[in-house]
C-alpha cells in the first residue's frame, strides 16, 4: 500500500483516463504537481497549473473519479526561437479516484495565478460522528 493510500485511503492517486477523451484532443499530457489534506468536513485537494486560464480548465467528477485538464494559452510569436525552455506545452491532467465519500454537488473550485483550489465535500455517511453512550 503506498504513503498515500495509508494517509488518505478515500481518495487515490491513478493513471489517467484515456477512454473519457480521444487521444488525438489531448495529445501528449503531463501529470500536474498537486497535494491532497484532509479535514473531518472535506478533501482540500491544490494542483499547480502554471499558464493555464480558466477557460483552458475543465473539472469533471463521475463513476468515482475527479479528472482535471488543462490547457495552456500561451502561443509561440512569430519569428521566436527558444533557446532553452523548461516546460512543454502539453496540457496538464489529473485523474483521482475516490470509494464514493465525495459530494459532487458540493464541489467548489478556485483558480488563482496558476493555483487550482478545489474543495471536496464528503458525504454525510463517511463524515466522523460522536456518538452517545447511555
Amino acid at each position: 500500500m503506498s504513503l498515500l493510500q495509508n494517509l488518505i485511503p478515500a481518495l487515490n492517486r491513478t493513471t489517467a483516463n484515456t477512454e473519457s477523451a480521444p487521444a488525438n484532443e489531448l495529445g501528449a499530457t503531463v501529470k500536474p504537481v498537486f497535494e491532497i489534506k484532509q479535514t473531518a468536513e472535506a478533501f482540500g485537494v491544490t494542483v499547480y497549473l502554471p499558464g493555464v486560464a480558466k477557460d483552458g480548465l475543465e473539472i469533471t467528477a463521475e463513476d468515482g473519479q475527479i479528472r482535471i485538464v488543462g490547457r495552456r494559452a500561451w502561443q509561440r510569436p512569430t519569428g521566436w526561437t527558444a533557446l532553452y525552455r523548461e516546460s512543454t506545452d502539453a496540457a496538464y491532467e489529473l485523474v483521482l479516484t475516490h470509494d464514493n465519500a465525495i459530494d459532487a454537488d458540493k464541489i467548489a473550485a478556485e483558480l488563482r495565478d496558476g493555483v487550482l483550489r478545489v474543495s471536496l465535500a464528503k458525504h454525510e455517511a463517511a463524515k466522523p460522528r460522536k456518538i452517545a453512550v447511555s
